[in-house]
């Protein structure tokens, strides 16, 4: 076993590496960048070193900068993580000729396995099913053309050096192939340094299901297991489970043994994914499956995987690459566990990420890790990387955290992880908290009918507005109100309970939740307050209040005969941030009248909705627009957004040039709106 490891990597998996680095009595070195000098990982971690620059490319992913930091701590081994360099096989390589171990796989098998046409070649000669498609290096976009459609629409287009959802794009009709190809390009370019695709069918209901799989240096490799990774968004995985529900026996052991030949058939040393895409039967079931990719590293999800096994899967990483044999494998799976991901995004604005403080983080009580052998894990894990107070920055992934869930059965688990959602409070960002609670509780997903489209069929319900305006309003008044007693305790001259010895008219305030508002009329009776919503009539009001910490109150709420549990996190006379059952939302307090854009026919700004990097420009100034119609491609935390026209109209100017670094806020084009025109029929 190693006595010194530097983790090349940050956020959540570097704390998750540090932890067990913690209980084996291996010292764990940190790196960070600029942006991450007083991230949770360094004070995870038993020494730290500065690597560079905030860009991932100036020191995350600068591989001579980390082989220098190993070399200068006196590390042994280098712990990648997942993403950045962990894939790397030219890293890997480095590692080797500065005699420094790489926890991972052989350079030759990330070769083999890191671009997906040469791995689809190798597993059509081991006998592992394949979907049809064109996996071949000939990259001529005329030929690609052709080749989607000999396969038939609906094709997918994927990365070939790629992974994680990036560089990959349904294409349902041959119209919209050279636009989707265009995208795939850059956004694989920019992420892998590779523009390089392939073209496979798309499969009807597919489901994505995965095998854990393990091999040591001595010739054994294990599956331990499948994994369920079907709620799906762009190709990015929310939800995660294991086992896989629905399967019979007979398929879970085929996808095993597929699962083993891959890695046999490339050699594979360490901890390894290979993914499938299962065809759905529409009740629950599969009637088949295709190999997919094989991912060289850690996977995100492995917790729900060593939460059903009892193993610590980085304690089995360490042991492997400093050359034990692979400790026996589980039998069989205990129980259920379910995984999502706690995100800093905009469910309700397509998902876009978010930066800022964390201005709140309540979490519910968790473990750092799965300890080996339990004889039952615990109900409820937690694996994150940031703290209450700490940066969502723009220069890396927008996790938040992972809740894991166990339970003796799926039910069980999702009810845990449902409760534990509804448990968690975080502000000073947006967050897909409440998003996460619903997908939960959707039927399908609920009786396990669920393929990779589920999300975007059910879009309008997992969206749709939670908390209830009055709630909101309620909550924020009492907070408000109850702030504003504290103040006057230590400061009479700050009382604002209208106290008269006559009666005073009532106090209004005007609550904005979501672009919607409602009054509130506030008014002192006999020892109580009486409060009236928009044109309802004035009811008694009572709370109780009890400071949470953190600019946090814990309130109950009667007002006439309702009840209101909520949590209000910030500053209610500013702004705040209510949670009620589940369900949250960002009120303010507007102080005066909010008037509308002047009529007639404006000039509109696109602005950058977050900081981030033009990666094109889909119009030029003079071009005619139409509502809905692409403008700009803008890549943000590793991904391509792309923003359309609002309103029809005629760009005025464009202001910024591709490949330009820009902040939230800044204006990107000026376009001015035309008349809407009728058109005969």
């Amino acid at each position: 076993m190693f006595s010194k490891i530097l983790i090349a990597n940050r956020g959540e998996i570097a704390c998750r590496v540090a932890a067990t680095c913690r209980r084996l009595g291996v010292r764990s070195v940190a790196v960070y960048s600029e942006a991450d000098a007083t991230a949770a990982h360094v004070a995870a971690c038993d020494e730290a070193l500065p690597i560079g620059p905030a860009e991932a490319a100036h020191s995350y992913l600068d591989a001579a900068r980390i082989l220098r930091a190993a070399r200068d701590c006196g590390a042994e081994a280098i712990h990648p993580g997942y993403g950045f360099l962990s894939e790397n096989a030219d890293f890997a390589r480095a590692c080797a000729e500065a005699g420094v171990a790489f926890i991972g796989p052989p350079p030759a098998a990330i070769d083999a396995m890191g671009l997906k046409a040469e791995s689809k070649r190798l597993m059509h000669a081991a006998g592992v099913p394949l979907v049809p498609g064109y996996h071949d290096a000939a990259q001529d976009d005329a030929l690609l053309a052709a080749e989607a459609a000999r396969i038939g629409w609906p094709v997918l287009i994927k990365a070939s050096a790629g992974g994680g959802g990036k560089g990959m794009r349904a294409v349902h009709a041959a119209d919209d192939f050279a636009a989707a190809l265009a995208s795939c390009r850059r956004e694989a370019a920019a992420a892998f340094g590779n523009d390089a695709v392939l073209i496979e069918k798309l499969v009807a209901n597919p489901r994505h299901i995965e095998i854990q799989v393990f091999a040591d240096a001595h010739g054994r490799a294990v599956a331990l297991f499948e994994r369920d990774c079907s709620l799906q968004r762009r190709h990015q995985k929310v939800v995660e489970e294991a086992p896989a529900p629905g399967l019979t026996p007979a398929q879970r052991a085929a996808l095993r043994d597929a699962a083993v030949a891959a890695a046999q058939a490339v050699g594979y040393v360490g901890a390894g994914t290979v993914e499938f895409i299962a065809e759905g039967d529409g009740a629950g079931g599969i009637r088949g499956f295709y190999f997919m990719e094989m991912n060289t590293r850690l996977q995100v999800e492995h917790p729900v995987t060593e939460m059903i096994t009892g193993l610590d899967l980085v304690e089995w990483q360490l042991r492997v690459a400093s050359g034990e044999p692979l400790p026996d494998a589980p039998a069989a799976p205990r129980g259920h566990a379910v995984e999502v991901r706690l995100y800093a995004e905009n469910p309700r604005n397509g998902f876009l990420p978010a930066t800022g403080v964390l201005s709140r983080f309540a979490l519910p009580g968790h473990v750092a890790f799965c300890v080996g052998g339990a004889a039952q894990p615990a109900a409820l894990r937690v694996d994150s990387g940031v703290r209450e107070g700490d940066r969502i920055s723009p220069y890396y992934d927008p996790m938040i955290a992972k809740l894991i869930a166990w339970g003796p059965d799926r039910a069980q688990a999702l009810a845990r992880l449902r409760a534990a959602l509804r448990d968690t409070r975080v502000a000073g960002v947006e967050c897909n908290t409440e998003f996460l609670g619903r997908l939960l509780a959707e039927p399908e997903f609920a009786a396990a009918r669920m393929d990779t489209g589920l999300i975007g069929r059910a879009q309008d319900r997992l969206l749709a507005p939670a908390l209830p305006l009055t709630s909101a309003a309620l909550a924020a008044s009492c907070a408000l109100l109850e702030r504003e007693q504290a103040a006057a305790d230590s400061d009479p001259w700050s009382r604002r309970d209208a106290w008269s010895n006559g009666r005073l008219p009532p106090r209004r305030l005007r609550w904005a939740l979501a672009g919607d508002e409602v009054e509130v009329a506030l008014t002192r009776g006999d020892g109580d307050w009486l409060l009236a919503l928009g044109d309802g009539a004035p009811q008694p009001l009572r709370w109780h209040a009890a400071d949470s910490g953190a600019d946090e109150l814990q309130l109950r709420i009667t007002h006439g005969d309702a009840a209101l549990r909520a949590h209000v996190a910030g500053d209610a006379a500013g702004g705040c941030t209510v949670f009620a059952d589940g369900a949250q939302g960002v009120v303010r307090l507007h102080l005066g009248d909010v008037h509308g854009a002047a009529g007639g026919a404006a000039q509109a700004r696109l602005s950058a909705p977050m900081p981030g990097r033009v990666a094109a420009l889909l119009v030029a100034a003079g071009d005619t627009v139409k509502s809905g119609q692409p403008l700009l491609v803008l890549e943000a935390m590793k991904m391509e957004h792309t923003l359309h026209a609002a309103d029809d109209g005629v760009i005025d100017a464009v202001l910024v040039a591709v490949g330009e670094q820009i902040g939230e806020g800044a204006a990107l084009l000026r376009m001015r709106e035309t008349e809407a025109t009728e058109t005969a029929p």
